[in-house]
């Protein structure tokens, strides 16, 4: 993200670190801070000045309870700048992709435990348990070790990128809506085809760095390509659910659109609004739409 206007936009900046790029406020004086000037406080994360001015103030009281529970863990990982909530992800799908390898029944038996069709969430249309969870599960679960591989692969190349510029909380929101909105519109678009993997959230991640970085003023052409790409090959390829491809990028990108509109603190409720909004109507939409499609036909 080389642009002039991004370049000449101090603000998309840690004040600190002037070369260093953040999409996180301090909480307090609302500057950007890199994942390296930031500690965690109870609604955000702080920067080292405010913190240093915060603790001048503490009460003995205060300091003593601070030194006897505060520890320096949270501090330590709030500081580290690491993309612990892409490790995390990286680490459960690895293992239950592992799993699925296994041969024998084990394997098939977590494939059809975690993987998702629309019949599971239209009890009144199929004889299939009501398991609505499989919305989100179906993420962890892939079709084969190259489908993993490569899965895991773009996760830990955008989660990189991604996470320290959002911060944990709303890494991890994106994620999983970007998952949901997958799991949808392939229910909505292909009622009566299983499917599975981590697609959905993976192209809502790189729409959600194309608005972002737009949003920033950088040059976003390279994620532009990249992204039309993958969803081409997947639009023309055997195998491949490009309905679950485009789910993501929509609600991915619906998402990052709520997070550039509300950045600041005092506008952090319409945050949540905004992404609990997301959600109800992808909801709304996997219990309505698919049940119409199935009874039309």
């Amino acid at each position: 993200m080389t642009s002039p206007e991004f370049t000449s936009n101090r603000d998309n900046y840690c004040y600190r670190h002037p070369d260093r790029q953040s999409f996180v406020l301090c909480q307090r004086c609302m500057r950007t801070v890199c994942p390296e000037c930031q500690t965690q406080a109870p609604v955000g994360v702080i920067c080292p000045e405010c913190m240093k001015a915060e603790r001048k103030a503490e009460t003995p009281a205060q300091r003593k309870a601070r030194r006897r529970w505060g520890g320096g863990g949270a501090v330590a990982i709030a500081r580290s700048g690491k993309p612990v909530v892409t490790y995390v992800l990286l680490a459960v799908t690895s293992f239950i992709g592992l799993l699925q390898l296994i041969p024998g029944t084990f394997g098939d038996a977590i494939t059809n435990q975690l993987g998702f069709l629309s019949y599971f969430v239209m009890p009144t249309v199929s004889l299939y348990p009501f398991e609505p969870w499989r919305l989100l599960t179906v993420l962890f679960v892939h079709g084969s070790f190259i489908h993993l591989a490569l899965n895991m692969l773009a996760l830990w190349m955008l989660g990189q990128i991604v996470e320290p510029m959002l911060g944990r909380a709303r890494y991890l929101a994106l994620y999983l809506i970007s998952g949901l909105g997958g799991s949808v519109l392939a229910a909505c678009l292909a009622p009566q085809t299983a499917v599975v993997g981590a697609s959905g959230a993976i192209f809502g991640l790189m729409a959600a760095l194309l608005i972002i970085g737009r949003h920033l003023g950088g040059n976003v052409t390279g994620i532009l390509v990249i992204l039309a790409i993958n969803f081409f090959f997947g639009l023309f390829a055997g195998g491949i659910s490009w309905q679950a491809h485009l789910g993501g990028i929509i609600a991915g990108a619906a998402v990052a659109f709520v997070y550039t509109r509300t950045r600041r603190r005092e506008q952090r409720i319409w945050q949540i609004v905004g992404l609990a909004a997301i959600v109800v109507a992808l909801l709304a939409i996997v219990f309505i739409v698919p049940p119409m499609v199935l009874l039309a036909r």
